[in-house]
């Protein structure tokens, strides 16, 4: 009981997640030996056996964006056991689309939910409670319970955005299900402040790194999806080689191989909002025209 305890200040809470962590990650909790680790792996691969991929796939189901035409070129947005990523500049739209999902996320698979609740790690101050009460009124749900169903955490700087991730993963075992949807609004914003210059980009990256393999390993280890927005900068050269949109999504490469699927959200004439599907490995690059609304993500002209 006592090892048990320590895996879980360690943020470990399950057996899938004792086959998730490395012997030189457990070697590091405090109190547990060599003799120890070896004896804790052993248990958790007799205990959970191999599990087949085609059964894992047919968990899955999809959470629905609010807009159809989104819905149509994207096959809906959120899938269990996936990380999913949006990134464009401001006023595209990728915090709206956060809210959104907090809020479709809670109804029933027929109306393209997951009838559970969502938790929301919040890096940009942005997360308003009044735009939950207006998406709710749209989707017939009682503004205050949508609230209730919504885990919120400020991060204010990468530690403990770090830090938080692990607290929510601890919610996921103690509720069990309860919670199908994790976002992360915006995934770099804290990095991007805490690590400046070429000097300190390789240390940036590798935290970045290890906070992404954490989130895929969730994301695996609890059956939710995970949903999380970057941010863009100019490419200074993108002019010179005429580029005709030099904007790139910031974190590199280390985010553009953690992601499943990316979805570039970009402006597009008066009030339509554009998305393109970037990255898929299940889909093919399309794009399709969104607005948003007081009642969150919707179609054009709705």
């Amino acid at each position: 009981m006592v090892d048990i305890n320590k895996l879980k200040l360690a943020g470990i809470c399950t057996i899938r997640g004792v086959q998730m962590s490395t012997r030189k990650y457990l070697l590091r909790i405090k109190g547990l030996s060599e003799a120890k680790v070896d004896k804790i792996k052993d248990a958790a691969y007799k205990l959970q056996g191999s599990n087949d991929v085609s059964n894992q796939r047919n968990k899955i189901f999809k959470i629905s964006t609010g807009s159809k035409q989104f819905d149509l070129f994207t096959g809906s947005l959120l899938l269990l056991f996936h990380d999913d990523l949006a990134f464009g500049e401001y006023r595209t739209g990728k915090t709206q689309l956060a809210h959104t999902l907090c809020v479709q996320v809670q109804l029933s698979v027929l109306h393209g939910g997951a009838n559970s609740k969502a938790a929301f790690i919040d890096t940009e101050g942005t997360f308003r409670p009044d735009r939950i009460r207006s998406i709710a009124d749209r989707f017939g749900i009682d503004p205050e319970i949508a609230l209730e169903n919504i885990l919120v955490a400020r991060a204010w700087n990468s530690d403990q955005q770090m830090d938080l991730v692990s607290e929510i993963a601890a919610r996921f075992a103690e509720t069990k299900g309860a919670f199908r949807l994790l976002i992360i609004d915006s995934i770099i914003s804290l990095f991007r402040c805490d690590y400046t210059g070429r000097g300190e980009l390789a240390d940036r990256q590798q935290k970045l790194n290890q906070m992404l393999n954490r989130l895929t390993k969730i994301s695996e280890e609890y059956n939710l999806a995970v949903f999380i927005t970057n941010q863009v900068s100019s490419d200074p050269g993108g002019g010179m080689t005429f580029v005709s949109d030099p904007k790139k999504p910031v974190g590199g490469h280390i985010l553009a191989h953690a992601s499943a699927t990316r979805l570039y959200l970009r402006k597009g004439r008066g009030e339509e909002r554009v998305v393109k599907v970037y990255d898929s490995p299940d889909m093919p690059e399309s794009e399709a025209t969104y607005a948003i609304t007081n009642g969150g993500i919707a179609d054009v002209g709705f």
